[in-house]
């Protein structure tokens, strides 16, 4: 073990790996939220697309329906006026508990390991390489 780990107990060197890999799930969780953010922007563009063909075909209702009912409403909520957008859902989530737990992982990282990063990882390649020596 060399002198970067050596202050480590194998807890730690534990908590750490599973406090990383949770963490890159609430980062993949994000890329998630965009992806639906961005899924959602570009359907709402296709709905406001229907809304002008509608109304070019003659089909008045249908077309404010798209325009009064779908089109300000929020992807969240009743339809009622209140309903959260999904950029509100993405920066909500970035802004409370991913910006939350990051900082407590950073927290922790520099208490534990003198702000290291994937311990557990160096410990596994420099098992790996050596044994490869061997």
């Amino acid at each position: 073990m060399d002198s970067e780990e050596a202050d480590l107990t194998d807890a730690e060197r534990e908590a750490l790996h599973a406090l990383e890999h949770g963490v890159e799930h609430l980062e993949r969780a994000h890329g998630h939220l965009v992806a639906f953010h961005h899924s959602t922007g570009r359907a709402m563009d296709h709905l406001a697309t229907a809304e002008g063909c509608l109304r070019d075909a003659g089909h008045e209702a249908f077309a404010d329906a798209i325009r009064d009912d779908y089109l300000p409403r929020g992807v969240l909520g009743d339809g009622e006026g209140d309903g959260r957008w999904s950029y509100d859902v993405l920066e909500t989530y970035e802004e409370t508990f991913l910006e939350d737990v990051l900082a407590f992982e950073d927290e922790v990282a520099e208490d534990l390991a003198d702000g290291r990063r994937h311990v557990e990882e160096r410990r596994q390649e420099r098992d790996w390489t050596e044994r490869a020596r061997d």
